[in-house]
């Protein structure tokens, strides 16, 4: 072998035995789309036909009528849907006639983000939260942060408030407002600062 190609070799390292990694996939992120009136579901179950993950927040209430009481699924956030994607997928939802836009802040010109442990708490509130869950979009005083000790809502973390004479628990979501749902001061526990 010649000289000039062994020092060459020997310049590069063992290539038979390097793995190359592939760089690391693009996170997904939750972005609010706007979702024209009365076709929240109907988006809902397109975006599960195109593979797209999403939340639509919704829950089951009871009406009364004079003469019945019927079960009916309420929406949270009428109007929104919720949309887990990554930059690549992020216009696949816009092409559906129903949603016109994503949610984006003031002065901005890219989507507003949802922090994930802030959709984590707020899918575990609706989940499994026995009492209706509202939605407040103006700011609610701070409260006492707390952690849930009893019932469905057991590990939940956020803030006990006290609204209307009522002790509730608070699940902010910075973009949108404030979750809450009445819940027995038993029930929870202040987290030590």
């Amino acid at each position: 072998m010649n000289h000039s190609i062994r020092q060459e070799m020997n310049a590069y390292p063992d290539t038979e035995n390097t793995m190359i990694t592939p760089p690391p996939a693009p996170q997904k992120q939750w972005l609010v789309a706007y979702v024209k009136s009365c076709m929240e579901k109907k988006t809902a179950e397109r975006l599960t036909a195109m593979g797209i993950e999403h939340y639509l927040p919704v829950q089951t209430v009871e009406r009364r009528w004079s003469d019945r009481i019927k079960r009916m699924e309420k929406l949270v956030l009428p109007l929104m849907i919720f949309v887990h994607v990554t930059p690549k997928e992020r216009p696949l939802p816009l092409t559906l006639s129903a949603v016109s836009r994503y949610m984006v802040l003031r002065g901005q010109h890219t989507p507003a983000v949802i922090p994930d442990q802030q959709m984590e708490r707020f899918r575990f509130m609706l989940d499994y939260s026995p009492e209706a869950v509202s939605f407040s979009a103006t700011s609610l005083a701070p409260g006492d942060p707390i952690r849930v000790i009893k019932g469905p809502l057991t590990g939940l973390e956020g803030e006990l408030i006290t609204l209307h004479g009522k002790h509730q628990v608070v699940i902010r979501i910075d973009l949108l407002g404030c979750a809450h749902v009445e819940i027995p001061v038993g029930y929870v526990e202040k987290i030590a600062d």
